[in-house]
């Protein structure tokens, strides 16, 4: 992953660089430096924020389902569970 690309990714899931390097318990300093002067962006890096993205979708499409009583409301809330389980 390129600078502007872990920039854009940040942006776009409305991450700054302080609360991400908060979030990931890693020092401001170091989560700014990736990707310029020749230090490369770890590669989990964008694998984490493509679950941090899907959880996120997760959340949402369980929200818009909380006021429906149905089997798919169900599933979802079983699913995010169970991922928000495996952060502890």
């Amino acid at each position: 992953m390129e600078y502007e690309e872990y920039k854009q990714a940040l942006k776009e899931l409305s991450l700054s660089m302080k609360k991400f390097s908060a979030m990931i318990n890693t020092s401001y300093a170091t989560v700014i430096k990736w990707g310029k002067d020749g230090r490369a962006v770890p590669n989990w890096v964008e694998t984490w924020l493509n679950l941090y993205k899907d959880k996120k979708q997760l959340e949402l499409e369980l929200e818009a389902l909380k006021d429906e009583d149905c089997e798919e409301y169900k599933a979802l809330a079983k699913a995010l569970q169970g991922v928000l389980n495996k952060d502890k």
